[in-house]
Order: structure tokens, then sequence, then C-alpha cells
């Protein structure tokens, strides 16, 4: 995943105000350390490092602390975590806007929180004046491709892709408490050359019976009976119907590049979390026409009216989509 703070010190320097914004908490904290790490050396941080919360911040107190030089360092790093609470004090306000306008030289100042569900003017304010970095949750579909990353970048780990699958699968998108399922398994597979699904199930993790990407592999390998009968266990998991049409309608136009325009160009569309899913798409582009693609489209969007007006059961919209595919793909053949 392409990590924008970074690319935001790369370009501007060190110093100045940082606005670290967005529900993903985890990581907002990482870049925190990466700014404190990137202005201070351990040996002078107890002397230039302050960190406040917003529910505790003494508006007199910042602007002594804001004002006050490093010592015997370049730098001095002043951080809020869980800023929220400031939007709603003028004399806070006025301070964080006119600190973003003019920040004292040798000062790296790091607002953080989660202001996505905020109009405040304050965070406006803070986007347009101040080094601002969002954080937005991760997409349940980046997830796999951030594990087999994190793995081997922080853990050393070689995660199979069905071991980051089903890990997805099972926690979700907190990467925090991903975070902690990577460390169980560098524990638990230390001296292994991967991590299978099997070491996932052994350190602890429940895996759901069903996964979803398998079964999203089962339509697009047009093993439609496996999917048909794996479909209801799928569903009785907590997916539902419409999610899945919205995951298959993407797969489809997915598919639909790779077979008219190639892996290539497939490769180029996709997320940077994402691309690693191309390699998947050269198996299976062969196997499906164009016509085949539209016709597998066009009947989603019939699921997906039936689902949100009909009274039929979600699994019995599916599978008549999935056995329409079956029939026109024997009928062809």
């Amino acid at each position: 995943m392409a990590d924008p703070l970074r690319a935001a010190l790369d370009r501007h320097g060190l110093g100045g105000v940082f606005f670290l914004h967005g529900p993903d908490a985890f990581r907002r904290e990482e870049s925190v350390r990466t700014i404190v790490d990137a202005h201070l050396d351990e040996g002078v941080r107890d002397f230039n490092l302050d960190q406040l919360r917003g529910a505790d911040v003494d508006v007199d107190t910042l602007a002594s602390i804001l004002a006050t030089p490093p010592m015997m360092a370049e730098w001095r790093v002043v951080v809020i975590r869980d800023a929220d609470p400031l939007a709603g004090s003028p004399r806070a306000r006025k301070l964080l806007v006119e600190s973003a306008q003019g920040v004292p030289p040798g000062l790296a100042f790091v607002i953080s929180g989660d202001t996505s569900s905020s109009s405040a003017k304050l965070w406006k304010e803070l986007r347009k004046t101040a080094r601002a970095v969002g954080f937005p949750t991760v997409s349940l579909d980046d997830v796999p491709g951030w594990i087999v990353e994190r793995g081997r970048d922080g853990f050393g780990l070689d995660i199979e892709e069905s071991a980051a699958r089903a890990l997805a699968h099972a926690v979700g998108t907190d990467l925090g408490v991903l975070a902690q399922e990577l460390a169980k398994l560098k524990e638990y597979t230390e001296g292994q050359a991967s991590v299978t699904r099997d070491d996932i199930a052994a350190v602890g993790t429940y895996l759901p019976a069903q996964d979803r990407w398998e079964w999203f592999d089962m339509v697009a390998q047009r093993r439609f009976d496996s999917a048909a009968a794996a479909l209801p266990v799928l569903l009785s998991q907590g997916e539902s119907g419409v999610g899945l049409t919205l995951a298959l309608g993407t797969l489809f136009l997915r598919l639909g590049i790779a077979v008219e325009r190639g892996v290539r160009a497939l490769e180029s569309s996709l997320p940077p979390h994402q691309r690693w899913l191309a390699r998947k798409f050269a198996g299976l582009a062969d196997r499906w026409s164009v016509d085949e693609v539209q016709m597998a489209v066009l009947g989603l969007l019939r699921v997906d009216r039936l689902l949100k007006s009909s009274p039929l059961p979600e699994d019995v919209v599916l599978e008549e989509w999935l056995l329409g595919l079956q029939a026109r793909g024997a009928a062809a053949a």
C-alpha cells in the first residue's frame, strides 16, 4: 500500500504541521511514529517530544508548548492524538489554524484524529493549510495484499495467497488485529519456508467454513455446481446477496478487461494493493469470451434488482444466475 506520509516527507522535508485524519487508527498511529522517528533520535526525545490528548488539552499550555524551542536538538515534536474535541473550542481552533499557517522554526506539530464524521470548519482549514494525509478504512479486497506485504516487510514471512485470504476473511479490515495475528504467526512458523492456511488455523484463528474469495474463484473458473453448493454456507456466515453481487460485478468487469485487452491492461487498472491479482486472471481469461462476460454482467444487473425488490430468497436468485451461466456455457459448447 502506498505510504502518502512518506511521500509528503520526501516532497516537503521535515518540520511543519501534519494533519493525520480518517477512521484507520492503526495507520494513523504508525504515521505518528514515522514522523517522530524522522525528527528525533532516541537520546533527545525526553526533552523534545510532547504527547497530548485532545480531550485533555489546555489551550494556554498547548500554546506554551508549541512556542518552546528544541533543546539540544534540531527539532521538537508535539503530538495531539484524538484531536476531535478541539473543534469545539474557539481558542483551540484559532491556535491550530494559526500554527498551520506559520509554524515556529524547529517544530513538527502532529494533529491526529478520526474527523470523518465531523463537518467542522477547523478540519477543512487544516486540510488546506497543513500537510494533510487521510487514512480511510482499508477495503476488504485490499486486505490480502496488505497481509502479504506486511508479513514480508514487517515480519519476514512468506504468506501464501490462500493463507492471506483466509486471514482477511476471518479478521476483516482491522489492521491492528491483523498485525497481532501476524506476530503470532511469526512465532509459530519460525523456520518454515512459508505460511499456509493450516498455520492460520493452528494459531487459533477461527476460519469460516467457506472463504469468500475461494467462492469467487469457483465462479471465475466456471465451477458453477460447486459455487451453487457453497452459496448457502457463504450466506449463513453473514455475507449478503447484494454484497456478493457487487463483488461479482467487480470480478466480471476485471475479467472483461483481461479477456478483451489483456492481463497487462488489467494490472495497470487495478489499485496498487490488488495488482497481484492480475496473474490470477491470466489463467482465467481463456475460459471466457467477451460475449459471455457481457451476459454475466447483464445477469448481475437483474440479480441486483431482484434482490432489492422481490421477495425471493437471496440464495435462489443467485443460484438461478449461476445455473444460467452454466446452461449458456453448455449450449455454446
